[in-house]
């Protein structure tokens, strides 16, 4: 026989008896039934359900007594009946205090309520029209939270059946209700011939405990482990303003940039997802990706789309709109000042005090990846064809002492001044930060130094290097060509240095890989509704000592919005710059902190 020991529970001692019966050719026929009935699986669950609820018998807290107010004010009668000494004085001055007789009080008040669940009876007058095996009764305790369960109907038996089950919710927590289930009744009434969305509706309304009647499933299946597929949202979702979700209660909000655990991808259409970092367990509905980009092709057919979709193509080349002058200024002669294309006739010309007017950015002109290229990156799909922005798969990335410092990549909107940061922060610690020496067809000067301001080459060698796709990004000035290279970057990087490039955002689909890791800060200018409404009503144009009209902050605020619109899903950080003095020091602080914390970035720039 099998040693047992205080601790034994029913389960494991149905399960040691089950391992001692052998049975012989005398008793054959009776050890094979108490063998088949010791391994019936319904009887293992009651075992363990015994054992759970013996369990929390002994580990429920309960209190000693509920009189514990009482019992103090006779033991303070009993020392005010004699003589006190040191201890005793002690013991009478706790007892009388304020606070300690609230503290026995509330005591009691507690220790004389009950607080596990109360439930109703299971009726009695169940039906008894399906055999008893193949009915299971469930309770259900529902606070205000939504069971976390949707129904459909069957297309070929017509019954009711439960669709999926909500990661984390009360239904999933209760492990008694399963995909396929067919639900019978609720709380007693017959919903065979009720809708879904009546049935819906009539648990939603539910309070308290709800009675299901279920047949289950012909093949419980095993609970799936939790995916740890992580997804970065591209787009923000409402699904109150969604028509298609299949119960709005069980979809699941987002904004963009909200990093969401999937845990669920069961069926193709919704998936079920969790925000990180969210204290709620429990998940709900996401479209999914392809179903998402089904009806946004769909949307964009029918001329109905209005969102944005991932640039693919080069922007149109504006350089002639823009009035331009050489920078020369030593340290930082490697970028083109443009001024923006607002000007207009009558106004002074480049190189007068409209600081705000200049933002570094250079005549450049991204050019489009070829096909050898586009495969190189990752990049299937056809180059005609729209990339709507979903969502991007991610994963935590923690980087290494050992590994080559991530690319830092600025861009800004009008008036950010972007240049400026970038050669304050890098002035204060040269031997940290670098930048990627730019390469120009222009003569070298007197002052410079070949690989220092620029890397001067002939038109044929900057023609070629365009034809091999060396250059990020390139533009022409007065007959002469400049151009940031990929190399350049490599060479920064190699030496240990975080590379500090500013770019325009067209740029960041030729950066966004394995080998760089870029991390980019979108700067934008602090225009508030307040700078706008006073600057308009103190400056209504444009004057003479360079003031900055309602015009030119309402040209910077649209300047923002719109790149925050076309590249805010590649966006790891915006930096609102108020003055450039605060804005250097929060983007010191930025790049202090970037390799010593984990970040999110997409899966193949980890696997690759």
């Amino acid at each position: 026989m099998p040693v047992l020991s205080p601790t034994t529970g029913l389960h494991e001692l149905l399960a040691l008896l089950t391992s001692q019966l052998h049975p012989d050719a005398n008793q054959k026929e009776d050890l094979v039934f108490l063998k088949e009935v010791f391994s019936e699986r319904s009887l293992g669950f009651l075992m363990k359900i015994h054992e759970r609820l013996r369990l929390y018998q002994r580990q429920s807290p309960t209190p000693v007594l509920n009189s514990a107010s009482y019992l103090a004010e006779d033991v303070v009668e009993e020392l005010q009946s004699g003589a006190l000494d040191g201890d005793e004085r002690e013991l009478f001055m706790l007892l009388t205090t304020p606070h300690v007789k609230a503290v026995l009080s509330v005591h009691d008040t507690v220790a004389q309520k009950n607080f596990d669940p109360i439930l109703p009876p299971v009726p009695e007058d169940l039906d008894d029209e399906l055999e008893e095996e193949s009915v299971k009764i469930v309770r259900l305790v529902k606070n205000k939270e939504p069971l976390g369960a949707t129904i459909r109907r069957d297309d070929v038996t017509g019954a009711i059946v439960v669709a999926r089950i909500m990661r984390g919710g009360a239904a999933d927590r209760s492990g008694l209700v399963h995909v396929g289930d067919e639900l019978r009744e609720v709380n007693g009434n017959l919903i065979i011939h009720k809708r879904p969305d009546e049935i819906s509706q009539l648990l939603s309304q539910s309070q308290g405990s709800i009675t299901l009647k279920i047949i289950p499933a012909i093949k419980e299946e095993d609970r799936i482990c939790e995916s740890k597929v992580y997804l970065r949202a591209l787009f923000d979702y409402v699904p109150f303003e969604d028509k298609a979700t299949p119960c709005q209660e069980a979809g699941y909000p987002f904004h963009r940039g909200d990093i969401l655990q999937v845990v669920s991808q069961d069926d193709a259409t919704w998936w079920q997802a969790k925000r990180v970092g969210d204290s709620n367990l429990r998940a709900g509905l996401i479209p999914s990706r392809q179903f998402q980009e089904k009806r946004l092709k769909h949307r964009m057919k029918t001329g109905t789309y209005q969102g944005p979709i991932s640039p693919t193509a080069p922007p149109s080349d504006q350089t002639s709109e823009r009035e331009d002058c050489d920078s020369d200024t030593s340290g930082s002669g490697q970028h083109i000042a443009v001024v923006s294309p607002k000007w207009k006739a009558g106004t002074p010309s480049c190189g007068q005090a409209f600081s705000w007017e200049f933002y570094t950015a250079g005549l450049r002109r991204s050019f489009r990846l070829s096909r050898k290229d586009r495969q190189a990156s990752g990049e299937t799909r056809p180059p005609d064809e729209p990339e709507f922005l979903i969502y991007e798969e991610v994963t935590y990335y923690q980087q290494k002492p050992t590994d080559r410092p991530r690319l830092v990549v600025l861009i800004g909107s009008l008036g950010a001044r972007i240049n400026e940061l970038k050669q304050r922060v890098i002035a204060e610690n040269p031997h940290r930060y670098g930048v990627a020496v730019p390469h120009t067809t222009r003569a070298r000067k007197s002052h410079e130094k070949e690989g220092v301001e620029y890397h001067f080459i002939s038109k044929q060698a900057f023609e070629a290097d365009i034809q091999a796709n060396k250059f990020i990004e390139f533009g022409e000035y007065k007959d002469n060509q400049y151009g940031t290279s990929l190399e350049s970057i490599r060479t920064v990087l190699a030496r240990s240095k975080l590379c500090l490039v500013d770019i325009q955002p067209e740029a960041l689909k030729i950066l966004r890989t394995a080998e760089f890791k870029p991390y980019v800060i979108f700067v934008r200018p602090h225009v508030s509704d307040s700078l706008v409404t006073r600057s308009a009503s103190l400056s209504p144009t444009r004057s003479d000592n360079g003031h900055i009209t309602d015009e030119d902050l309402q040209e910077m605020r649209h300047s923002a919005d719109q790149m925050d619109l076309q590249y805010g899903h590649l966006v790891d950080r915006v930096l609102v710059k108020e003055d450039t003095a605060t804005a250097v020091t929060e983007l010191r602080n930025v790049l202090d902190r970037l390799d010593k914390e984990p970040h999110w970035v997409p899966v193949p720039w980890v696997r690759s």
